[in-house]
């Protein structure tokens, strides 16, 4: 059975905002300036961690794991309780889903998004009944781009590694598939420092609606 793996910020969901949101009230209660949203684009991707240090980096200040730690706290609280507050799905994706759940495809998350929210997220939006496999950043002992995440989330949703296919939105997500020795196809409207098609994925969409012929032409 193939798995269509799908990367959740950016890919599925458009929750910038609600990102940037959060990241800048840590950030100034910390005494810290707000970041633009459109340098947020720029970071996000490896987790929430990685958001901070970059965060704090935009700021000039130097960090150690010790300092990102109580702002790490900080940024899970405060974005559990405000998840979805501007966060919804692409236009075409829950339609999308639903079509490939019935052409007899397993679905599944793999994302650097720590599970304590990335759980809250899909159900907050009604999209968790899609999928057969959520992974998130910290499932197991490393995240993406690493191939273990990739293929936990393909075994976790019942399927084989052949066959199975990543949709994401950034090198990060490019890489892991990769790593995972299965194909990749990247949206063109998520966050990435880095135009997708310059990373040089097996297909470029630009909406949810060309994907099932992506994946037709991957399959051909």
């Amino acid at each position: 059975m193939s798995v269509l793996v799908f990367d959740l910020d950016g890919t599925l969901v458009s929750s910038m905002e609600d990102l940037v949101a959060t990241l800048n009230v840590v950030m100034t209660s910390a005494g810290h300036s707000a970041i633009p949203q459109d340098n947020v684009a720029n970071m996000v991707g490896l987790g929430a961690k990685v958001l901070i240090q970059r965060g704090l980096e935009f700021n000039g200040i130097s960090w150690t794991d010790e300092t990102v730690a109580p702002l790490y706290v900080h940024f899970l609280e405060h974005y559990a309780a405000n998840i979805a507050v501007h966060t919804k799905p692409f236009d075409g994706v829950v339609a999308a889903l639903e079509n490939f759940r019935k052409d007899g495809w397993k679905l599944a998350v793999c994302t650097n998004k720590a599970e304590r929210l990335t759980h809250p997220l899909l159900a907050t939006l009604d999209l968790a009944r899609h999928f057969d496999a959520v992974v998130g950043g910290d499932t197991f002992s490393v995240a993406k781009p690493h191939a273990e995440p990739v293929h936990g989330a393909i075994h976790r949703a019942g399927g084989e590694i052949g066959g199975s296919i990543m949709i994401g939105d950034s090198g990060t997500d490019i890489d892991a598939a990769r790593n995972a020795g299965i194909p990749v196809i990247a949206v063109d409207f998520g966050y990435t420092v880095v135009p997708v098609r310059d990373l040089s994925p097996d297909r470029v969409i630009s909406h949810f609606d060309e994907l099932a012929g992506a994946i037709a032409s991957l399959k051909s």
